[in-house]
């Protein structure tokens, strides 16, 4: 069989191991699961598919309340991939809890954890091959070089370039009113130029102006006391100096004491003339009162405005100082920028034309691969076909749509695969997608993919099954023996009553066992005709 996609290396391990409690029929389940090709079967409504839910919910799917067992407070799968674990919780009240590592983690990580790790392709998933999206990304899977990555990389800086020159453009008008206002307050500031520390002494100097006169009068008042008074304290010291004069020659400590006392009325003669300096400067400077409260005001209204400081004040206008430099720099830029945008538009239209060749060069090949397993699987006029059409601008993923074209039957044109594959077909060409392109994780599982399948197209199905099994471990839910027969490890779903209530429990076969389910498949009973026929079919794929 053709083969696209490289093999897959083993980057993560595959699941060994599935734990289900209380989740709708199972009660509890402890399923270790084998390498290559493992399949699922059981009579119709034994619940093979919760198999199926189980692993969804680990994926991070929908988990409702009506998956927890009734009469159960809650849901519990486990996943285990070597030393890895993944678990998930669904409480009765439909809350859910993750973990990995028995770490609790958000349901958006345990799902990308899984991803990584498993496909599950369900009953309704091959609806995905109708995304343009999908599509497109199946074609590119193929690609050999660097193409995509290089335009991507173009794109890139092209939408930025652009985003950027349409944003100065529309705010032209806004930048410029920014502009306006940052200049006029950078200059209030800088007109002003305070300085940190500067408004204590200003507010101290205007206090003293202001009270002049009662400072006058306080000063007058003590050159009363000091000296103008009949008795003052100069003459009153003087005196001191005198009576001191005949005895201070006979005694060395009155001699200094009275030394201390001229020093004393040398001091008071200082004061004197200090003070009435400050009595006879009794009115205040109106202009020295008018610059103090000028500057004051001026002060007061900056740190209202930019403060609370003269400190945030300061900072405040070297922020706005950088913001203009930007704005200005703008201005300069909107000009250059729209010479980048276009080099950068040629770039993006250079790389995606060699994507696009690149994906006109592959896209034949891989239609003939698909279109020959889709053959192989039951539909031997089968055609497919990529189709690239132009874009009328550049988009994220290159300059082309892509789709994938179907016919199943001779003499039908090629249409969109939406609306001429049924639901069987659709069913047949994801699994060639599969097989052809390989999975991308290490465990892909099937649910009902054989459905509407029978005769050679089952036996086609089967093969295909066994031979992603060769490089990926497969779950495979089927009701069909073809499909059953090719499996390395049989699983039979069963459910019974215990107590009055129905369980489902799952099991491994042995060989005998298989034989008896391969021959119910078969035939619905397990006659020694059906066993026969049983055996023969193990044998021709043994």
């Amino acid at each position: 069989m053709p083969r696209c996609g490289p093999p897959y290396t083993d980057r993560v391990p595959r699941l060994h191991r599935l734990e289900i409690q209380r989740l709708a029929t199972i009660e509890r389940l402890d399923l270790d699961l084998g390498n290559g090709f493992n399949v699922f079967t059981g009579e119709t409504g034994a619940g093979k598919s919760i198999i199926v839910d189980a692993l969804g919910l680990l994926l991070g799917t929908r988990g409702g309340s009506d998956l927890v067992r009734s009469g159960a407070e809650d849901l519990l799968v486990s996943g285990f991939w070597s030393e890895d674990v993944a678990s998930r919780r669904v409480t009765a009240a439909g809350r859910s809890t993750a973990r990995l590592q028995g770490e609790v983690v958000s349901l958006r990580e345990l799902g990308e954890w899984t991803t990584e790790r498993l496909t599950i392709h369900w009953q309704h998933s091959a609806q995905s091959l109708l995304s343009p999206a999908h599509q497109r990304a199946m074609l590119d899977r193929t690609l050999k070089g660097s193409e995509m990555s290089t335009y991507q990389a173009a794109y890139g800086a092209w939408r930025s370039a652009q985003e950027r020159l349409e944003q100065l453009r529309l705010s032209e008008r806004e930048r410029a009113r920014q502009i306006d206002l940052l200049e006029y307050q950078l200059n209030e500031i800088e007109t002003v130029s305070p300085v940190v520390g500067e408004e204590e002494p200003l507010e101290a100097q205007l206090t003293r102006l202001s009270n002049l006169e009662a400072i006058a009068q306080g000063a007058a008042g003590a050159i009363e006391l000091l000296s103008d008074a009949e008795v003052n304290a100069q003459g009153l010291v003087a005196e001191a100096i005198r009576s001191l004069g005949a005895a201070a020659k006979y005694d060395a400590n009155l001699a200094a004491l009275q030394d201390e006392l001229r020093t004393a009325y040398e001091a008071l003669k200082a004061v004197s003339l200090e003070l009435t300096s400050v009595a006879e400067d009794n009115a205040p400077d109106p202009e020295d009162v008018a610059r103090i409260e000028t500057r004051i005001t001026q002060l007061s209204k900056l740190r209202a405005k930019y403060g609370p400081s003269l400190k945030d004040v300061l900072n405040y206008g070297a922020e706005i100082a950088d913001q203009l430099t930007a704005l200005r720099r703008d201005e300069h830029d909107a000009s250059s920028l729209e010479g980048e945008v276009n080099r950068l538009a040629r770039e993006v239209k250079t790389c995606g034309e060699t994507l696009g060749r690149a994906r006109a060069a592959v896209a034949p090949k891989l239609a003939r691969n698909l279109q020959s397993v889709v053959r192989e699987l039951g539909m031997p006029h089968a055609r497919l076909e990529f189709a690239l059409s132009e874009l009328a601008e550049p988009a994220p993923y290159g300059l082309e749509n892509v789709e994938l074209r179907f016919s199943a039957n001779p003499g039908e044109s090629l249409g969109h695969l939406a609306d001429v594959a049924s639901g069987g077909e659709l069913s047949r060409v994801m699994l060639a997608v599969s097989t052809v392109l390989g999975a991308d994780t290490p465990s892909v599982v099937f649910d009902e993919v054989d459905a509407g399948v029978g005769g050679a197209a089952a036996n086609a199905v089967a093969a295909q099954l066994a031979q992603l099994a060769l490089e990926r471990q497969v779950l495979v839910v089927t009701h069909l023996a073809q499909i059953a027969a090719r499996a390395d490890h049989h699983y039979k779903v069963e459910k019974y009553l215990e107590g009055g209530r129905t369980l489902t429990r799952v099991r491994a076969l042995n060989a005998d066992e298989r034989e008896a389910e391969i021959a119910r498949m078969l035939s619905g009973t397990d006659s020694a005709a059906a066993r026969e026929h049983a055996r023969e079919l193990l044998g021709a794929l043994s």
